[in-house]
């Protein structure tokens, strides 16, 4: 029962590294990847050198060796949501702080805390998930370290332009899984919203409150000289005009109006979702959402925006499991090769999860499968050492009750 836990994970991870996009890794590097990863997964404390050195049969300088490498944690994880999601699904991206001191790391600089609500010193990601619509959550495809400032404006780029850098450099990757990509309000710019239709994907996002908007005009032509009307007045957000906003869900929760609309901002026409939160019957919020695909439903758009926030859950679960912020390393190649094995061992855990949770609503806790990995590793050292048979009819409930010792939902 011990090896089984250990095991399911360890042959899922050999599986992928079977495929073709593999195929100039030899052994020994394989065999690493799944060392790695599974001490990630079952190593509680602080994640970096040291500690892997301590709990697995590698060196601490092997590690620091191997992080060095290259690994193409997109072809792994690509094929990771493939086996694992089928359903709907949309593409996510968010930049996520990672406080890091020292002087010498690459991409060192000042960046928005979300948390701290401030700049701080520190690195900066930007990783893209996807987010599985049936089953509510997301999954890591890769994060990108942004560069230092100095290097960005060296190839003329500032932030925006940089993340949507990566957008259009990886479409092609993305397009596997959805046609739709969506961010938070911060990208709702005109060259962020340009950049990813150039690449023949659509966007969702959230707009300001104080947006200008137009209605289109679609009267008969007026015969009188000059340039033909094309706005029938600004959008007033307070007053909807029912001849163009059509009801698309009513719950006792929300309403949600959406109407085709001129987007100043954007210079184009955006499809825009208005959603009207109630609570005890009275109105207590309005929120735009748009997307640039003007044949979506506005129940979509808006609920193809909320499922972004499963991304700060990601990123959450990593920073708290599974050492996304303890990485030692101040090189590129190693700070990149710390973050996404961080991410993707989230994944490999929401795994488990879904293919274990079908005919039930059991939900996902990294910290329960944290804690089972970890007594993973620590009972199969002790009965490996004390020459214990953990598969006899005695030892098997037994171990079952140790594996899940301590979880919050046992």
């Amino acid at each position: 029962m011990i090896s089984r836990v250990g095991n399911n994970i360890k042959c899922f991870i050999h599986s992928i590294l079977q495929i073709e996009s593999f195929s100039k890794l030899n052994k020994p590097r394989k065999d690493f990847i799944v060392c790695v990863l599974w001490h990630i997964m079952s190593i509680k404390g602080k994640i970096n050198f040291l500690q892997l050195g301590r709990f697995s049969s590698f060196g601490e300088q092997t590690f620091r060796n191997h992080f060095e490498k290259r690994f193409d944690f997109l072809a792994f994880n690509r094929q990771l949501i493939n086996r694992v999601s089928k359903g709907e699904r949309v593409v996510a991206l968010d930049p996520s702080y990672i406080p890091k001191a020292g002087k010498s790391t690459y991409g060192k600089g000042k960046y928005w805390s979300g948390v701290a609500k401030a700049a701080k010193w520190g690195l900066d990601i930007c990783g893209f998930a996807v987010v599985d619509l049936v089953n509510n959550t997301a999954l890591h495809l890769n994060a990108w370290q942004t560069p230092p400032a100095a290097e960005l404006a060296g190839k003329g780029l500032n932030l925006l332009t940089y993340y949507a850098s990566l957008v259009t450099g990886n479409a092609a990757q993305f397009k596997e899984f959805s046609g739709y990509i969506v961010a938070d309000a911060y990208f709702s710019k005109l060259p962020f919203v340009e950049a990813i239709l150039s690449c023949g994907m659509h966007f969702i996002s959230r707009l300001r409150d104080d947006s200008v908007l137009r209605y289109k005009y679609y009267g008969q032509p007026t015969g009188k000289k000059g340039r033909p009307k094309q706005f029938d007045g600004n959008v007033d957000i307070k007053n909807l005009d029912t001849r163009y906003f059509s009801l698309d869900l009513a719950t006792e929760e929300v309403k949600i109006y959406s109407a085709v609309v001129f987007s100043k901002a954007f210079k184009r026409d955006i499809k825009l979702a208005v959603a009207i939160f109630f609570k005890d019957g009275k109105e207590i919020a309005r929120k735009l959402y748009f997307s640039t695909d003007l044949e979506l439903e506005g129940a979509k758009i808006v609920r193809y925006y909320r499922s972004r926030f499963q991304i700060e859950f990601l990123y959450r679960d990593a920073k708290q499991f599974t050492g996304l912020t303890t990485c030692q390393a101040r090189s590129e190649n190693k700070l990149d090769f710390h973050f996404n094995a961080a991410l993707t061992a989230v994944n490999l855990a929401k795994h488990d999860w879904i293919t274990s949770k079908y005919g039930t609503s059991k939900p996902f806790s990294m910290a329960d499968y944290k804690t089972l990995y970890n007594n993973t590793l620590m009972l199969e050292r002790f009965m490996c050492r004390f020459a214990i048979d953990p598969n006899t009819a005695k030892n098997q409930k037994i171990v079952k009750e140790l594996l899940d010792y301590g979880k919050i939902a046992a």
